[in-house]
């Protein structure tokens, strides 16, 4: 449901944007954006549920600490 609201909201935005109203698209857009990141969370919250590999820390510092390991 959110990918389809997300899909139909990006492509509303571009054709009210190809059409020269800038300010309906880039409210329609930054609404798009809005479900792609709800989308991105859920998914990425469904992951952790299955694999039980949930980060509780941001995870880009919990990745570059991934990269020095201590010896």
């Amino acid at each position: 449901m959110c990918l389809i609201i997300t899909i139909v909201m990006f492509g509303f935005a571009m054709q009210n944007l190809l059409t020269d109203n800038y300010l309906v698209g880039a409210i329609q857009l930054i609404i798009s954006i809005g479900f792609l990141l709800l989308l991105i969370n859920n998914i990425r919250r469904t992951r952790c549920e299955r694999n039980g590999t949930c980060y509780n820390g941001c995870s880009i510092t919990n990745w570059i600490k991934s990269l020095f390991k201590k010896r």
